[in-house]
């Protein structure tokens, strides 16, 4: 199938139109138009080269959302015509105990990444979302709920999930306090989920500027986290703290904030960690814990649970042609929303 993108060809280099080919359809294969695509730091990260590794040309896009144009002999869950989405795995091996699990993100012979992975069969490079078209094997397509509006829910299939995953492992719910770093893309949607999870959400930030959006999304209260004393103020205070914050950084100061048996999510950071300190943590018998993302069935429930909820993420849509810019605004910081692309403004050559 030939189709368009927007792809980069080299690191710290604008993303421009690429024409490429996705696979032809094999039988438990699902093609998809896409008409919204959601724009992830991770996508930043990859194109920059940031984590090391990233293969060039690059075309990103893990949150996506689109309509059913064929279906593959065997798949039966989809129908052309429907709308469906893609978030950040497109294959996994299946037989593993992870994947029997519903964990399919940690996956013994490794998950497929919508972008930059391996395809099973081929061995060829994925390729993301910022394009007209996508092939996806059938169970790593999700159903978008009829009430969730199309143009706005993309960022649900990686923000949505990374931070509901999380508040689902440590059992967050109605009394739970929560404490949510950072009010970027991540943060907005772990203000929003938790406080429909029925807890008590206080946003952390390093200023108050964000207080009143902090308290619309659903936050009771705003921690400014370079005021010592109202720090000291909040010590023993969480159960759980979902660390959104996207750079490296020191996660120390906020460890003293969490009670007994507390637990703070690093969910932003990727790599290299800064030195810390284990004494909060002796002191209080409180974890430190990384989360990657959640697997398929969770995907869906989370997709159910934002509809159910009307939780919808903060969005600024765009045209395709305005990704460079979108990733010089990423890039400077202190976004409190998500941007998503129009597909429509794609146009297929």
């Amino acid at each position: 199938m030939k189709t368009i993108g927007y792809a980069a060809h080299e690191a710290n280099t604008p993303l421009k139109p690429y024409h490429f080919e996705r696979r032809e359809l094999r039988d438990e294969d699902v093609a998809i138009e896409i008409l919204y695509c959601g724009v992830c730091h991770s996508d930043l990260h990859t194109v920059n080269n940031d984590w090391g590794g990233t293969r060039y040309p690059i075309l990103p896009g893990h949150e996506i959302v689109g309509r059913v144009t064929e279906i593959g002999d065997t798949v039966s869950k989809y129908k052309v015509g429907d709308t469906v989405a893609v978030g950040c795995m497109v294959d996994s091996c299946l037989e593993c105990d992870q994947c029997h699990k519903g964990e399919e993100q940690f996956c013994r012979e490794g998950m497929v990444g919508t972008y930059s992975g391996k395809d099973r069969v081929t061995g060829e490079e994925t390729k993301g979302g910022y394009a007209k078209h996508i092939v996806v094997r059938e169970e790593f397509v999700l159903s978008v709920p009829e009430s969730l509006d199309k143009a706005a829910c993309a960022p649900i299939l990686c923000a949505g999930i990374t931070t509901y995953s999380p508040l689902r492992t440590f059992n967050v719910g109605p009394g739970s306090r929560v404490g949510v770093i950072g009010l970027g893309g991540l943060g907005h949607m772990a203000i929003k989920i938790a406080a429909a999870m029925g807890a008590h959400v206080t946003a952390i930030s390093r200023s108050a500027d964000k207080k009143d959006q902090a308290l619309e999304y659903g936050a009771k209260d705003l921690l400014v986290s370079k005021d010592e004393k109202a720090m000291q103020a909040y010590n023993n205070q969480f159960d759980v703290i979902i660390n959104t914050i996207p750079v490296k950084h020191d996660f120390t100061p906020y460890l003293p904030l969490l009670d007994i048996d507390g637990t703070q999510v690093l969910v932003g950071q990727v790599g290299e960690m800064a030195e810390s300190n284990s004494v909060p943590l002796l002191l209080g018998r409180r974890r430190v814990a990384g989360s990657l993302i959640g697997g398929i069935a969770q995907t869906q429930e989370i997709l159910d649970f934002c509809a159910l909820h009307n939780i919808l993420p903060k969005v600024e849509m765009i045209k395709m042609d305005e990704i460079n810019n979108a990733f010089e605004r990423l890039k400077e910081g202190d976004l409190s929303h998500r941007f998503v692309i129009d597909m429509s403004s794609l146009e297929v050559a």
